[in-house]
């Protein structure tokens, strides 16, 4: 049910579908196996700034917060728990969790060594992101191929309180304004939200529905790489059409579904606009993606040229000139706010309890981040010399793995709903 033009943008949903599941998902899949771009530093040992985390669990492969102690059942904590079936399904769920969200942190030899001679560069000054602090002795290179995001049986509070803290206190939203389909409130069906979102400048509009399709990108995922069989002899993954349904049906969710999902393809117009308009600095002949074999940086260089400028021709872009395009210094202020407004999030991300989720939480907000800091910077970009150190615009090794791999994420989506609506038509 999702199609035609987006809010905001002289786009269609069939233009992007068009463009992305034939032109570009499967070029940006080939990139992001490549080793400069599977390899992200990572520090998931960062304590929780917000709230205090204490029943989040110590060590490096429980991932997941465990059950608290007073929701476990007696019998089990008597040591009786093999006469409770309900006691028994807690324990195997929680012990689940721990399992699906543990984080792979093996890397070989050979990339050990390659990971040593990667040179950083660091311009965090006018970074949209609280970035890890990659020389941290607790921070660490993460294979991305080996820990896909998938479903890790992260759910429940947990994962309400930190969605929760991102829409209440990050989205420019008065307190007495409720969000459709929040739990525990009374609904209006949501009225009361989409007056006040109608009523807000463009760029607090825009900052809350790209929270909102990073949220929508993140479920799909989940329903996409879903348990769905755990044998012994086998792990299964694949789509749990339920699951997608709970999430984004129009009945199901009172029309929010289709919301959020049309918020998603706007998430993935600011990304692929900000990857049209970083093409001057990768197109430096002195830049290059620096991992040592020499034949395969020139060949990955090569495809991420052709990867910028087929974002380049995409017909239908967002035009980001209408952000920020009053007065001045009302403009610089509300910049200012939407960049503090994002470092907050990310540093939200601290917060998460499944190890995963965690470095697929931060990954993903580093790269819209990322994004947005490429966007803002249009007239540093275009005073890059072609030659030479860019002095005024710059991104970290990072920052430029994170930006790619964030809109991969997004590019998934938008293929995985392709797979979802198939599914569902040959159901009816």
């Amino acid at each position: 049910q999702v199609t035609g033009y987006l809010d905001d943008c002289t786009c269609d949903v069939e233009t992007i579908d068009a463009f992305n599941n034939y032109k570009l998902f499967p070029r940006l899949n080939e990139l992001l196996e490549s080793d400069y771009f599977r390899y992200y530093k990572v520090n998931l040992q960062k304590p929780c700034p917000f709230w205090d985390d204490s029943s989040h669990c110590g060590m490096r492969d429980c991932a997941v917060q465990p059950c608290p102690s007073d929701e476990v059942p007696d019998g089990i904590r008597s040591g009786s728990y093999k006469y409770s079936e309900e006691a028994n399904n807690l324990a195997e769920e929680c012990e689940e969790a721990k399992r699906l969200g543990a984080v792979d942190d093996s890397l070989s030899t050979e990339t050990r060594q390659a990971v040593l001679q990667w040179t950083q560069h660091d311009d965090s000054s006018d970074s949209f992101c609280e970035a890890d602090d990659i020389h941290s002795p607790d921070a660490e290179y993460v294979d991305l191929l080996l820990n896909p995001e998938r479903y890790t049986g992260y759910k429940g509070p947990d994962a309400w309180k930190i969605w929760n803290s991102i829409y209440e206190e990050n989205c420019f939203k008065p307190q007495n304004v409720k969000r459709p389909l929040a739990s525990g409130r009374g609904d209006d069906g949501g009225q009361m939200f989409y007056k006040w979102l109608k009523g807000v400048c463009v760029e607090k509009r825009a900052f809350y529905r790209l929270i909102s399709g990073l949220h929508a990108s993140i479920n799909i995922h989940l329903s996409a790489r879903y348990l769905l069989q755990d044998t012994w002899s086998e792990k299964k993954w694949g789509p749990n059409v339920t699951e997608f349904q709970q999430r984004f049906d129009e009945v199901l969710t009172s029309g929010e579904g289709p919301r959020r999902l049309k918020n998603l393809y706007f998430l993935y117009l600011i990304e692929l606009r900000a990857l049209s308009k970083v093409l001057p600095f990768f197109e430096r002949p002195g830049f290059q993606l620096y991992t040592g074999n020499k034949s395969q940086d020139a060949e990955m260089k090569h495809l991420l040229l052709e990867i910028l400028h087929l974002a380049k021709s995409f017909p239908l872009h967002f035009d980001e000139n209408s952000f920020f395009a009053g007065n001045k210094k009302e403009a610089a202020k509300l910049k200012e706010e939407f960049r503090l407004h994002f470092k907050n999030i990310s540093k939200i991300m601290d917060c998460v309890g499944c190890f995963k989720c965690r470095l697929w939480g931060k990954l993903q907000t580093q790269g819209l981040g990322t994004a947005l800091k490429i966007l803002f910077s249009e007239n540093l970009i275009e005073k890059i010399p072609e030659s030479g150190p860019s002095y005024g615009f710059q991104l970290t090794r990072q920052e430029i793995v994170a930006l790619f791999n964030a809109f991969g994420r997004v590019s998934t989506s938008v293929k995985e709903l392709e797979n979802f609506r198939n599914i569902l038509q040959n159901m009816r």
